[in-house]
């Protein structure tokens, strides 16, 4: 036995000494590397591959790719021109393929799309710090499984408590939904609503607030690989042929209910806001009609804004609405955002009729990038 032993710790020293003998062999690769004027380096080792290419939204032209260079060693590399700061994804083709940096550990999923992500900033006042994780008091992020009497089911949503939170102060609510293909998951990973809102706060830009990121799909329980369907491939459209019992609109109430069971909050219209995204911006503007007089703030992100002006009930409820009084009705959207046209609609009607709201425009399209901009402003907006 005792040689058996002896035999088996050289065997293991043996392996250990040839696995250090590969790592040394192959270089260490680190990237993405942020330079101290804003460039940003890229490396990847692959000494077989014929071409490699950064493929990223860090390009002016989208699309557009980065082409790297091959090392004597085997690392590809390419560097950027200076970046703006903000939160940037990307990823690395070889040969046609496409794969997520090995070097990098931060990766986020879109949908079925997984991709790298890395900031750039430069000082406490831009858009890369606000996203970044800072030293300031933190706030917890859980997700959740609530009951939905009206969808007939367990549902999960993520909610967000500020630092502040301490089961006793009543705090306002944020409603902030998803658009197609996402889930609950979505604001809290792409959006970066808890680094948004921790350092917001911090700084005395938002009051602390409350903020559920409910799951908007009524045929998805929960994100893909987290309910009892498993581990199917997210495309955006599982299960809807499946049917519901209930929209997203009339369903959401469930979760209103629940907040306000479970939490400490302001359970009236003055603490209760929504906003939402594409097709969370077009559930937010179904919820506005359903329940005029629950919420006091309504933010429609780059929405899916669909009504016909010669709906009699359409016209009733938009009015019920204004007639409330809410406190803000705001709408933003990008130039080159595919939607544009139903918010230009909506903006022709609503200024028809009198309705007041708020309106944000900015440059780019249907991007993260830009709701990122929109929770940071909306956020400075509410409960004041």
């Amino acid at each position: 036995m005792k040689h058996l032993t002896l035999l088996f710790v050289s065997c293991l020293m043996a392996a250990g000494s040839f696995a250090q003998q590969q790592l040394g062999q192959r270089p260490r690769v680190k990237s993405p590397v942020v330079n101290a004027d804003g460039t940003v380096t890229f490396n990847f080792y692959s000494p077989k591959a014929q071409e490699v290419v950064v493929s990223g939204d860090f390009n002016e032209i989208r699309g557009q790719r980065l082409p790297m260079t091959k090392q004597d060693n085997g690392v590809w590399t390419a560097t950027t021109q200076p970046l703006a700061p903000e939160l940037y994804s990307y990823s690395i083709s070889v040969d046609g393929q496409r794969f997520i940096d090995p070097a990098n550990s931060y990766v986020n999923r879109d949908i079925s799309t997984l991709s790298n992500i890395f900031i750039v900033t430069k000082d406490a006042a831009d858009k890369g710090h606000l996203y970044q994780v800072n030293n300031v008091p933190h706030g917890t992020l859980a997700r959740v499984w609530y009951d939905s009497p009206t969808l007939g089911n367990q549902r999960r949503m993520t909610v967000y408590l500020p630092a502040a939170y301490d089961g006793k102060k009543q705090f306002p609510v944020l409603y902030l939904l998803h658009g197609h293909g996402g889930d609950e998951t979505a604001w809290g990973d792409l959006g970066r609503a808890s680094q948004i809102m921790d350092n917001l706060i911090a700084e005395g830009k938002c009051v602390p607030m409350i903020v559920v990121m409910p799951n908007g799909n009524p045929t998805c329980d929960a994100a893909p690989g987290w309910w009892h369907e498993g581990m199917y491939t997210p495309d955006g459209n599982a299960f809807r042929d499946r049917g519901a019992k209930a929209s997203m609109e009339e369903s959401f109430m469930d979760i209103v209910n629940y907040i306000d069971g479970h939490y400490r909050t302001i359970a009236k219209r003055s603490g209760r806001a929504v906003t939402g995204l594409s097709m969370g911006g077009g559930h937010t503007f179904g919820i506005s009609r359903l329940y005029p007089e629950t919420f006091d703030y309504y933010g429609l992100q780059s929405a899916a804004a669909r009504f016909r002006k010669d709906d009699a009930k359409f016209n009733e409820q938009m009015k019920r609405l204004f007639d409330s009084k809410p406190k803000l009705y705001w709408i933003a959207i990008g130039k080159e955002d595919f939607l544009i046209q139903q918010n230009t609609e909506l903006r022709a009607y609503l200024d028809e009729h009198k309705y007041p709201y708020e309106y944000y425009e900015n440059d780019g399209g249907h991007i993260w990038r830009n709701w990122r901009i929109y929770l940071t402003l909306f956020a400075q907006k509410l409960f004041k």
